[in-house]
């Protein structure tokens, strides 16, 4: 790898985390040594990249530093294609056309030697093989109201054809190839829950915030998971 490809990786691997990682990771990941990785932490940080830390501790980068947005690697490119193929293929109509744009201004936009992996992908995902259901809910919205933090006040019939009335707080929305799912917290059954869209039959969004951050309820979900999965296993 050319130095100045590793030190663009430094810069991209420290910016995927939010704590310390240590030389010794750093250099795991990049297949290098971790005198070379001090080296190279040295010479960034005398180029001004706000780099924070020392050896034996571990190195962050502060927020807010960026590079230009279109310095792309191959393998970056490819997976920017791959993932909005899927998203044209099973997100909802909002994000399906938000893909095809994203494309069209990679497309425009990255260097000459780079436009063939957008115009002419050697990765791909299934297309959509039947015409999009119809969303019984508004998805812009709802995607705004989990990062708002809102509540939601649900109409829903599960899987044996029972209905209720529920209000929930939702935090995450999955997109899968065959269904999409809101994942919440749910005030009748004081847990989380997650819900089809499909079988949403009516949605009211409420202007009430629940008490509680949307990040904080994903990641106590996010634990919960882990835990059951370790349980299973």
């Amino acid at each position: 790898m050319r130095r100045a490809d590793r030190l663009f990786q430094i810069i991209q691997l420290l910016r995927r985390h939010s704590r310390p990682v240590t030389a010794d990771a750093i250099a795991e990941e990049l297949e290098t040594s971790k005198r070379t990785i001090y080296r190279d932490i040295a010479t960034l940080m005398a180029q001004r990249v706000p780099i924070r830390g020392e050896a034996g501790i571990g190195y962050v980068l502060d927020s807010g530093f960026d590079l230009p947005p279109l310095m792309l690697t191959t393998d970056e490119v490819e997976a920017a294609v791959l993932g909005a193929q899927w998203v044209k293929a099973q997100g909802d109509r909002v994000l399906a056309r938000a893909a095809e744009d994203l494309l069209a201004k990679l497309a425009a936009t990255v260097p000459e030697n780079l436009r063939a992996l957008i115009l002419e992908p050697v990765v791909a995902t299934p297309p959509r093989w039947t015409d999009a259901q119809p969303e019984p809910i508004d998805m812009t919205q709802l995607r705004l109201w989990c990062r708002r933090g809102l509540k939601l006040d649900l109409a829903y019939g599960d899987g044996e054809g029972r209905r209720s009335r529920r209000t929930i707080w939702p935090f995450l929305i999955g997109y899968r190839d065959a269904v999409r799912m809101v994942f919440a917290w749910c005030e009748l059954r004081q847990d989380y829950r997650s819900f089809r869209i499909d079988r949403i039959e009516g949605a009211e969004f409420l202007e009430e915030r629940y008490p509680d951050r949307p990040g904080a309820l994903k990641s106590r979900w996010i634990k919960m998971q882990e835990v059951k999965y370790r349980e299973m296993g």
